[in-house]
């Protein structure tokens, strides 16, 4: 079973692309985030995700959200990552999986891909909306309606 809409986002702590200590509490429960789970910096897909976010970073900021991308790679790479592609939000590096296990995120692919999925949160830090599916296409555009629907 994953994380269901209802129910609240767990509490978690981890390292930013800038090698800061992240806690959820900072922005879970204060105001609305988005938080997606991604497989692997530098892929096809997930690069093409993280652009999608990047290039309507503006509009989830005017609906006062906040966009984290997670994922098993390390803090150098995050960095790497979100200089080259001058991606404007939170990294996180997840990297013994721990966080994907709090929130119950699957293995997709036979089990040998880290599942890409998409929370989004309100300012109470209820999941209002979820969204599982490996096409990195479509996780931006649904966090976005997702967000403009909270108003």
């Amino acid at each position: 079973m994953s994380l269901e809409k209802g129910e609240k986002a767990p509490h978690f702590e981890l390292k930013d692309q800038n090698g800061n200590m992240f806690d959820s509490k900072e922005v879970i429960g204060k105001k609305p985030a988005v938080i997606y789970f991604y497989p692997k910096d530098f892929t096809p897909g997930c690069t093409k995700e993280a652009c999608n976010f990047r290039d309507s970073y503006e509009e989830f900021q005017e609906a006062g959200a906040e966009v984290i991308g997670i994922s098993n790679d390390s803090e150098k790479s995050h960095a790497k990552f979100a200089k080259k592609y001058k991606l404007p939000f939170i990294l996180l590096s997840d990297a013994n999986g721990r966080v994907r296990k709090k929130f119950e995120i699957k293995k997709s692919l036979l089990g040998l891909v880290p599942g890409r999925e998409t929370f989004v949160i309100d300012s109470e830090g209820h999941v209002i909306f979820k969204f599982n599916s490996l096409d990195a296409s479509k996780h931006m555009k649904k966090a976005l309606k997702a967000i403009k629907h909270l108003d």
